[in-house]
């Protein structure tokens, strides 16, 4: 090679190089932040009420205003806990004709008394229930739990529904409606 060649090619390596080290050594230009989001808080809703439960579920209409004539609104939206046999709309049906109407005629009387009878102190599952064999009511009878393959029976009535957690206690659906003796 001859020496112009020669240097050429060398200033050529020199500059790629002086280019390289340069590109090396450079600061980098500040990154632009990327903003953070700030977390929106969940809302996670506060549980429901017994009355709430019902009322939000559609399926206890005849109960709720049972229970809204009957004056005891306040007391199962209380702090409890209470456990609640919860017969549906169905259940209500199947009673003689004119019962409700009959019963809602004098709302703090038998009706009253019906009502309550549905109601125990305490919040407990199905498992817990069918262990105790039987428990008072607010009302003051008694109420008898037994499992019939596989279903839990509250005296005749089934639990269609079980464990149904409100916040202040526990909704069993039944498919009666139970009566005093």
């Amino acid at each position: 090679m001859d020496g112009k060649k020669t240097i050429f090619v060398l200033l050529a390596i020199f500059v790629i190089a002086v280019t390289v080290i340069a590109g090396c050594t450079q600061p980098t230009p500040p990154a632009t932040a990327t903003p953070t989001p700030t977390p929106t808080p969940t809302m996670t809703p506060a549980p429901k009420t017994i009355v709430e439960t019902a009322v939000a579920d559609g399926r206890f209409n005849t109960l709720v205003s049972a229970v809204q004539a009957a004056n005891l609104v306040g007391t199962l939206n209380g702090a409890g806990p209470f456990t609640v046999f919860a017969p549906t709309d169905n259940a209500f049906n199947n009673l003689p004709p004119g019962t409700v109407a009959t019963l809602l005629k004098e709302p703090e009387g038998q009706l009253k008394q019906i009502l309550l009878y549905h109601v125990i102190s305490g919040s407990y599952n199905t498992e817990q229930l069918v262990q105790m064999k039987t428990v008072a009511t607010v009302q003051g009878g008694t109420l008898s739990f037994t499992e019939v393959n596989g279903t839990v029976m509250v005296n005749d009535a089934k639990i269609i529904i079980p464990d149904i957690k409100a916040s202040n206690g526990m909704v069993q659906v039944i498919d009666a409606v139970l009566l005093p003796p």
